[in-house]
């Protein structure tokens, strides 16, 4: 079995993770979990981005707008 070195020491958070994944998970709760996990960070940014829309007092049609607005750096063959 490989190890993989880590270059900055876990912290507290991480090394709680680890501690609740010790013990051999059946696939389905491991999936559960992952879908959890995934979940409440989907929730996370949607709260954010409901921020970020309510701070600039953005409509649909602004909304509109961007998703329209071409941001794109050209391609360049050269690089």
């Amino acid at each position: 079995m490989s190890y993989i070195k880590f270059e900055m020491p876990l912290n507290n958070q991480q090394l709680e993770i680890l501690k609740l994944f010790s013990r051999e998970l059946d696939e389905s709760d491991f999936m559960e979990i992952k879908r959890m996990i995934v979940r409440y960070l989907a929730e996370k940014l949607t709260k954010m981005a409901d921020e970020v829309w309510d701070e600039h007092n953005w409509t649909d049609e602004d909304m509109e707008n961007i998703l329209q607005t071409h941001l794109r750096t050209p391609y360049n063959p050269d690089n």
